[in-house]
């Protein structure tokens, strides 16, 4: 047995399991989704560093959330990707493991996230007058390091539990990236005290934000029905339906995976559900902030108009710097 623990050296993600050709346009299909993901929140944190009105505690965690996402993207897309059109390529064990790790540290890093940005919107709304006092940068930066810190050792408790297990063989994972469940699947040794320590960490990454969040708009949808103000509930429920809407896909999509019952064919509907989980959501933040957001759409305004005036203003300095050079 010792020999054959030694054996396992790399595995082999066996993706999804369809015809070439269809394999071909998914690849298309993704490197698409990719492409808009990293380009979307890349315009979200261009738009938050650039213009002064962003410069607030919602888009500094805003600016956090968009960073976890293409994070999150480049951490399994790439491989996806790669193996969509080399089918059976292995990845190394230490690869492997790595995947793992970023993957659970970005998941949890969002998980909290949201509920510290929902706890903004709480101050913001229901104590107006405090929020300055309350939200200041130092508690900002605080709490946001405090999710990355937090997020990073709870991945790494799940990282040395998956360490002590032997890995004897088989070394093909039925998913399309490295996902914790289903390389315990491949251990060769009880993997009982993993499965607590993931049940655990649901209840407290998943069910204790999400009460959290529900907690927080709960009271801000009191605090919106009492605005007299016609533009100010306008406004309101325009920020908060934003945020509503990314922790409904979000925490929706994770408790389904790790805390229903598994179906009939868990593997491969695991697989849709990881997709829209790990890939989709990243992609869908940033339009949804976008669309749903007053002020990131007039800050992309104002941005495009200042790029516009730039150039007219160079197409018109070029032709006299030309004129001056030949007078000279």
């Amino acid at each position: 047995m010792k020999e054959n623990q030694t054996v396992v050296t790399e595995f082999i993600l066996l993706g999804f399991c369809l015809g070439p050709r269809i394999l071909i346009i998914l690849f298309g299909l993704f490197s698409l989704f990719y492409i808009f993901t990293l380009l979307g929140n890349g315009v979200i944190l261009g738009l938050i560093s650039l213009d002064s009105r962003l410069h607030t505690p919602m888009y500094f965690f805003l600016s956090n959330l968009a960073i976890v996402d293409i994070a999150y993207a480049c951490n399994t897309v790439p491989q996806m990707l790669v193996n969509l059109l080399k089918p059976l390529k292995p990845i190394s064990f230490v690869g492997c493991l790595a995947q793992t790790f970023l993957f659970l540290t970005f998941a949890h890093i969002e998980c909290l996230l949201l509920v510290v940005m929902s706890y903004d919107r709480y101050v913001a709304i229901c104590h107006p007058l405090r929020y300055s006092a309350i939200m200041s940068w130092r508690i900002c930066i605080t709490l946001a390091v405090t999710s990355w810190v937090c997020s990073s050792l709870l991945a790494l408790v799940h990282l040395v539990l998956i360490l002590r297990l032997p890995f004897c063989g088989p070394h093909e994972i039925n998913h399309f990236f490295c996902e914790i469940l289903s390389v315990l699947k491949l251990a060769c040794a009880d993997t009982t005290l993993n499965q607590v320590v993931i049940f655990a960490a649901c209840v407290f990454i998943l069910v204790g934000p999400l009460c959290l969040v529900l907690v927080s708009y709960t009271c801000i949808l009191v605090a919106i029905l009492r605005i007299q103000s016609r533009e100010g509930r306008t406004k309101a429920f325009s920020t908060c339906s934003s945020h509503l809407s990314v922790v409904g896909l979000f925490f929706g999509s994770a408790i389904v995976m790790y805390m229903a019952p598994r179906s009939s064919h868990p593997e491969e509907q695991q697989k849709i559900l990881f997709l829209f989980y790990s890939f989709f959501n990243p992609m869908l933040n940033p339009l949804i902030y976008s669309l749903r957001n007053a002020e990131v759409k007039v800050a992309l305004k104002r941005a495009l108009h200042k790029e516009s005036n730039s150039l007219m203003s160079m197409t018109f300095e070029l032709p006299a710097a030309v004129s001056r050079s030949l007078h000279s």
